[in-house]
């Protein structure tokens, strides 16, 4: 696929993340604030790195999912009926995530980073991915979607795999789709429901 076709999936991931913006201020989405501003820091460094590294146009994916989730974090201040309760659990999680994303700081090793970077966007998302599994309905999955084929088409328009070209987009894609499974499908309240009745 031609490297031009990443700025179709930046569209379509920008679309994604309006969406949850839009539902996070009328207060139908309830974000994670520890989760949304660990995504942004972690992406936004991996995008300094993909940049350092001369990724090229790819790199514009990382961008775009790093400046979104700082977006939902603004507008989570917004409508205090987005604020999701955070928990010792939460932090604890948030604090991980710097411990990564300190990792880059002190060794200025572009691999290095790249993996901090995706372990710190990891542990910064398990509270959300907690959430999802228990409480689907305060997500929505249009961020995720539109994430996830933005990551797809990101990596559909790579010529050459190497680590800071792909790395990145590959793990955005398998935990953007993780997200849209546990939320549309309501996974955790099926499984309860079958628990329940058995």
């Amino acid at each position: 696929m031609p490297v031009d076709f990443v700025y179709l999936g930046a569209a379509i991931g920008a679309v994604g993340q309006a969406f949850y913006v839009a539902d996070t201020i009328r207060g139908r989405t309830r974000p994670n604030r520890v989760t949304w501003l660990m995504w942004a820091l972690a992406p936004l460094l991996a995008f300094a790195v993909e940049v350092n590294d001369g990724v090229g146009l790819q790199s514009l994916m990382t961008f775009m999912v790093g400046f979104g989730p700082l977006v939902v974090f603004a507008a989570s201040f917004v409508n205090k009926r987005a604020l999701w309760h955070l928990g010792p659990f939460d932090y604890a999680c948030g604090a991980l995530a710097v411990v990564g994303i300190a990792g880059w700081l002190v060794t200025r090793q572009g691999m290095v980073a790249l993996v901090a970077s995706l372990v710190a966007d990891a542990v910064a998302g398990v509270p959300t991915f907690v959430k999802s599994w228990r409480q689907p309905e305060t997500e929505s999955t249009g961020a995720y979607a539109g994430s996830a084929l933005n990551a797809v088409i990101t990596l559909l328009t790579v010529r050459h795999f190497t680590a800071p070209v792909a790395a990145f987009p590959l793990y955005i894609a398998i935990i953007a789709t993780l997200e849209v499974v546990l939320i549309a499908g309501r996974l955790g309240p099926r499984l309860r429901t079958v628990r329940t009745a058995g």
